[in-house]
């Protein structure tokens, strides 16, 4: 096996995209579209840890919670989210394996519901502000909120759950995940961004109610596996400036001081692609060599740098 490891960031929305009712069988049918770059570069002999967004699916969860709190216990927010790493672990488990078997590539996949460490001080624990789940009218969400506790907000459309969403600072399980990596396994990890804990001086690992960016996890993942290159697969074909205006103006390289830069003014708007050149150039940051940002179609034409937006040191 070569030495070269790269971590793949796939977004929630890729295997239950908006306008859908979410089935499994259209879950399992997206999940399986966007695997071909991964058996590809699983050919070329790359060494592979795949992290998957889980923003639908859990949302889709806290409406099981809420339907059915009144004839079951309902479950605190760490728990779905090792419930959707699980299952949705096993979605691109099997059609991966599948698909390696169909493409004669001989290696194996592996789940592993994975620990996140967060800093339980992080001011985002104080500052809960991560809009999950359905949309609800006021009077509903606030029913909610004190029956299940938990806080809600208005948000665009309606009120929301909000839920803190505090930096991941470490893998727990990293050693495990770097040496199944290291032996050719493909590994799924920090599923939806992995399950929030702290290490607590008397009892250990504890849990806690948020939810952890898996762009962020995916570039902690990354650090912690020693990956050389972080691919951050999502709807747009590269990073713009000015997006959706007629300036609107396509980036294919840029450096971390740069990224910071545009970070720090107001070029990328207020959408979901800021928080992925934040990971991206974080990674880059701390010792990968290059980090890129591209459309999940595009994944083994970016890892050759021929598609996306790439950050390099």
């Amino acid at each position: 096996m070569p030495s070269k490891t790269v971590v793949l960031a796939l977004g929630g929305n890729a295997l239950a995209q908006p306008g859908e009712e979410g089935t499994i069988t259209e879950q399992f049918r997206h999940t399986r579209e966007s695997l071909g770059a991964v058996v590809e570069l699983a050919r070329e002999g790359w060494r592979i840890a795949i992290v998957h967004g889980n923003g639908p699916q859990v949302g889709n969860e806290l409406i099981r919670n809420e339907q059915s709190r009144h004839l079951v216990p309902p479950l605190p927010l760490g728990v779905l989210v090792a419930g959707t790493e699980g299952w949705i672990g096993y979605m691109i488990q099997q059609s991966l394996q599948n698909a390696l078997l169909r493409g004669g590539v001989d290696r194996q996949v592996v789940t592993m519901v994975t620990q996140v460490l967060v800093d339980p001080d992080d001011p985002e624990m104080q500052r809960p502000s991560k809009p999950i789940g359905r949309t609800m009218d006021e009077a509903t969400a606030r029913e909610l909120a004190a029956e299940l506790g938990g806080e809600v907000a208005e948000t665009k459309g309606g009120w929301r759950r909000v839920v803190p969403s505090p930096r991941p600072t470490g893998i727990v399980e990293r050693d495990m995940i770097r040496a199944l990596v290291a032996e050719g396994h493909v590994v799924v990890a920090a599923g939806g961004g992995g399950c929030p804990v702290y290490r607590h001086p008397e009892f250990g690992l504890e849990g806690v109610d948020a939810v952890v960016d898996k762009d962020r996890a995916a570039a902690i993942l990354g650090r912690d596996i020693g990956a050389e290159v972080l691919v951050i697969l999502t709807d747009v074909d590269r990073v713009y400036v000015d997006y959706g205006t007629p300036r609107q103006r396509g980036l294919e390289r840029l450096t971390v001081a740069e990224a910071d830069a545009l970070l720090a003014g107001s070029d990328l708007g207020k959408g979901s692609m800021a928080p992925k050149v934040e990971a991206a150039a974080e990674f880059v940051r701390r010792g990968g060599k290059r980090a890129i940002i591209a459309r999940l179609d595009q994944g083994r034409e970016a890892v050759a740098g021929n598609a996306g937006t790439e950050i390099v040191p």
